[in-house]
């Protein structure tokens, strides 16, 4: 029974480490020019629906919801700015817009270049066990949010925030 308490006991540490390990892949992916190994750490499509869910947020606060009585200038804005929004959003939000934004945070974070992920992590915590919340940066101080969500074997970067 003791054995059985301990291999559950290590089980859950290894669990709680697991996403300070794809951290530590994705430092290193970031500093390498190749985009292989921060493909397999980013899952793109996540990150464009989760900009495009914040826009369409942003959207209903500057106009007002889509409806069939809605007919005119502003229904047509409103459509424009829907469509618009998703094709901009799958154009610039590329690996290559990830690192540029996760190094340019992290040298700004910690002045250093080559800038290190790992030195730029205020806080580091599971939000559930299927998503991990990384804060790059001091609260209140215009802190960058990293969301990773466990996808099959491993975990992947979902969020920019």
């Amino acid at each position: 029974m003791r054995f059985l308490i301990y291999l559950l006991l290590l089980l859950l540490i290894l669990y709680g480490l697991w996403p300070y390990y794809s951290l530590y892949r994705l430092e290193a992916a970031l500093l390498r020019p190749d985009d292989t190994e921060l493909a397999s750490l980013v899952d793109l499509p996540a990150i464009r629906a989760n900009y495009q869910h914040r826009i369409a947020a942003g959207l209903n606060t500057l106009l007002p919801p889509a409806s069939p009585q809605l007919q005119g200038s502003v229904g047509w804005i409103r459509e424009g700015a829907e469509r618009l929004g998703e094709r901009a959003l799958d154009q610039i939000i590329t690996l290559a817009w990830v690192r540029e934004t996760l190094r340019h945070t992290v040298t700004e974070i910690t002045g250093q270049d080559p800038p290190y992920l790992l030195q730029a992590v205020d806080f580091a915590f599971f939000e559930s066990p299927e998503r991990f919340l990384v804060r790059l940066g001091l609260l209140g101080e215009s802190a960058t949010h990293l969301r990773l969500s466990r996808s099959g074997a491993g975990w992947r970067l979902t969020d920019i925030i």
